[in-house]
């Protein structure tokens, strides 16, 4: 998969990608990442990218000018644009495996006040990563990067996806490792039994009181199983006693 990032501050990303899971799914050419700066396609001398917005109000605009040379830059037949804007739903991990299906996602970072509506027509998606402000698009381009490539294959351990949060609308079932005791804090007993039949009860069985607790908004769109309906029922009993 190839991932192209149109920005203001191609600086940012130097770090990002080159480091941990990124760096390494690169090196292996599980994907290819190109930063594209924006200015570059400026036709002003000073290479200003942006304009106070007509009508008056506050802040700065993008310029559509720069912006729709840029996208003629690296846009191709294969390509499914993103902007990173306000106007869209929260991303979420549903967003992420469909978006991983894609060839070319080209991100658009917005900045100031927002970006010339006119661009609009070469808009596929709008992506928000919540329902909060940041100065700019590039650290939640890094985000939709770092979620998408994770699911492509050879880029981690299949096993380590299946066991992840969110997979199934339940969050991740609390992990240990060594020292088995720290300051009195202790493992479960059970996850040093052994027995992989108990261990599995248990992490099923707490993977639901996790998202009770912590996210029961994601189990309105969870389908539980018989089994899971008896873990609830043992979670009744053990939080009545």
């Amino acid at each position: 998969m190839k991932f192209t990032v149109l920005t203001l501050f191609p600086e940012m990303f130097t770090g990002f990608l080159n480091a941990s899971i990124i760096k390494r799914a690169i090196e292996k050419e599980t994907i290819e990442v190109e930063v594209v700066d924006i200015r570059e396609f400026s036709t002003n001398k000073h290479r200003h990218v942006d304009d106070t917005p007509y009508g008056g109000g506050a802040g700065m605009l993008m310029q559509i000018e720069p912006l729709d040379l840029c996208l003629d830059s690296v846009i191709k037949d294969n390509s499914y644009t993103l902007l990173t804007s306000p106007k869209a739903k929260p991303y979420s991990q549903k967003d992420a495996k469909r978006l991983s299906e894609k060839e070319h996602i080209v991100v658009i970072c917005g900045h100031y006040e927002g970006v010339d509506e006119r661009i609009e027509s070469r808009i596929d998606e709008h992506f928000s990563l919540g329902d909060y402000i940041l100065t700019g698009g590039e650290l939640a381009s890094m985000v939709l990067i770092d979620s998408i490539t994770r699911l492509i294959s050879g880029s981690i351990k299949q096993e380590s996806l299946e066991e992840e949060s969110y997979n199934n609308h339940l969050l991740e079932y609390p992990q240990y490792t060594k020292p088995e005791n720290y300051k009195g804090m202790k493992v479960p007993e059970v996850l040093l039994s052994g027995n992989h039949q108990e261990i599995k009860h248990w992490r099923d069985k707490m993977s639901l009181y996790e998202t009770l607790k912590y996210r029961p908004d994601l189990l309105k769109d969870h389908k539980f199983s018989k089994a899971e309906i008896e873990l609830l029922k043992e979670l009744e009993k053990e939080l009545k006693n």
